[in-house]
């Protein structure tokens, strides 16, 4: 494989054997994966011969290996000509994605209440592979209703205010949602989830804003210095794990059928027009409302947390997912085409004026959510103008180990103790899973969001430290 640096933050893979597009990677020298232990780069590659793919397939700067796809991955199809849809570009955990509350509370207000805060989100906070869930949805009936309205259906039934929706991606709700392309044991493992984190690297975690960079854009999204917030990850849970799955599967089986060959099964796909592509649309966007209601839970159990022990109000700064496959309109060699565009582990990020944006954000852009790990700092971003990878950009930290070396590494109960010795508090479900989301599993945070910048994906917004945090 040919990596030829093109400036100091993009990297080029050049097209080989059945590649239609080349490979392009936004990274330093430092962050640039290591071939010989992270075959993330092999996975760009691989992702260049789908069909229809349009102009590159691209990496952003957290990239490391995932299914089919690298995480951090992001290719666009032209639908048109053949573009298939790949479910190992959207990922298992469908919509996963991250949800910023601000609070009207600076830090003072914290000072020796965070502990009794934290206690009360520990107990009401589901978390766990299969512990509980806020809402206990009495019947199938009401979870078809959580699958087409997500969480515009979430604040109709009293979850929520109107202003939510309005600073969620999508208004809270996608359409085209088809629950009966979820299968009876995608339902079952759904119906008492909604409202829960969920285990590995999901988390809900208290934050204080340290830093402003771009004031105008703060203001907008309703940020000030030293104010604290909440930052949610989760996504939809096993419904979604179980939709990926069976679609897969479908996949496989098709694809003869259309003539298509990929270098690996875990890239098993389809065209998006064809009867399997639009059904495994029709379930992944019964799975994307299904995770933004799960979000809007998570949102109302964190306020009454707040209300109750700190009197203090609850505001949502923005909501949006980065594991999807959306059809988009993108100008591509002069035209405007129908593109199917896969951000896995990567984050829309639309420029100031896009006309996906609600009135109150035109100007300032999309807020970019971007966590980094326990310990250490998250940040606000936005969207810039001229974005070379269809309005995209990383999703987070990215991972350097795997859960089982990260785990050999460190105990959780001294990775607990060394965080509260550092003022973070952890409420966590078992110590196993605190050592396999440790700092050092992680690229550095700081890093990733340097190169981000430095690409032409995104603008800074804005840093926010860790002050105590829930782990699924």
């Amino acid at each position: 494989m040919e990596v030829v640096k093109e400036t100091p933050y993009r990297f080029r893979i050049e097209r080989r054997g059945a590649m239609r597009v080349p490979g392009i990677v936004f990274a330093s020298r430092a962050l640039l994966p290591d071939p010989a232990a992270d075959q993330s780069l092999r996975q760009v590659a691989n992702v260049a011969t789908l069909p229809g793919i349009a102009r590159a397939s691209y990496a952003m700067p957290d990239v490391h290996w995932g299914y089919g796809f690298p995480i951090g991955g992001v290719a666009a199809t032209d639908v048109a000509l053949g573009g298939v849809v790949s479910p190992g570009g959207v990922g298992f955990d469908i919509s996963c994605g991250v949800r910023l509350l601000a609070a009207d509370l600076d830090r003072d207000g914290l000072r020796n209440r965070l502990g009794g805060l934290m206690d009360i989100l520990g107990h009401a906070i589901p978390r766990g592979l299969y512990r509980g869930a806020v809402w206990r949805l009495p019947t199938r009936e009401r979870l078809h209703d959580v699958l087409t309205g997500g969480a515009q259906y979430a604040v109709e039934a009293g979850h929520g205010v109107p202003r939510d929706l309005l600073r969620c991606e999508d208004g809270g709700m996608v359409t085209g949602a088809e629950p009966a392309r979820v299968s009876a044991r995608a339902l079952e493992r759904g119906l008492g989830q909604v409202g829960s984190l969920g285990s590995g690297n999901h988390f809900l975690e208290v934050q204080v804003v340290e830093e402003i960079y771009d004031e105008p854009a703060a203001q907008a999204f309703g940020l000030r210095r030293d104010q604290v917030c909440v930052m949610i990850h989760c996504g939809s849970r096993g419904l979604g794990h179980q939709v990926c799955t069976d679609h897969v599967r479908l996949m496989e089986e098709a694809m003869p059928r259309y003539g298509i060959a990929v270098p690996d099964r875990q890239l098993a796909c389809v065209p998006v027009e064809s009867p399997e592509g639009r059904a495994y649309l029709g379930a992944m966007a019964a799975a994307t409302n299904y995770a933004r209601a799960n979000r809007q839970l998570l949102t109302e159990a964190t306020r009454r947390a707040f209300e109750s022990h700190l009197g203090a109000a609850v505001d949502l700064v923005y909501d949006v997912s980065h594991n999807l496959a959306t059809l988009e309109m993108h100008d591509l060699d002069g035209e405007r085409r129908q593109l199917c565009v896969h951000r896995k582990g990567a984050t829309k990020a639309l420029p100031p004026g896009h006309p996906d944006l609600p009135p109150g954000l035109a100007e300032a852009g999309q807020p970019v959510l971007i966590p980094g790990t326990m310990g250490t700092a998250s940040y606000v971003l936005a969207g810039v103008p001229g974005n070379p990878a269809f309005h995209s950009t990383c999703h987070g930290a990215g991972r350097t180990q795997s859960r089982h070396a990260a785990a050999r590494s460190i105990r959780g109960r001294t990775l607990r103790d060394d965080l509260e010795a550092h003022g973070i508090l952890v409420r966590g479900t078992s110590w196993q899973g605190l050592a396999e989301e440790a700092p050092t599993a992680y690229k550095d945070i700081d890093t990733v969001v340097e190169v981000s910048t430095g690409a032409g994906l995104c603008g800074k917004v804005a840093r926010l430290v860790p002050v105590g945090v829930v782990k699924g």
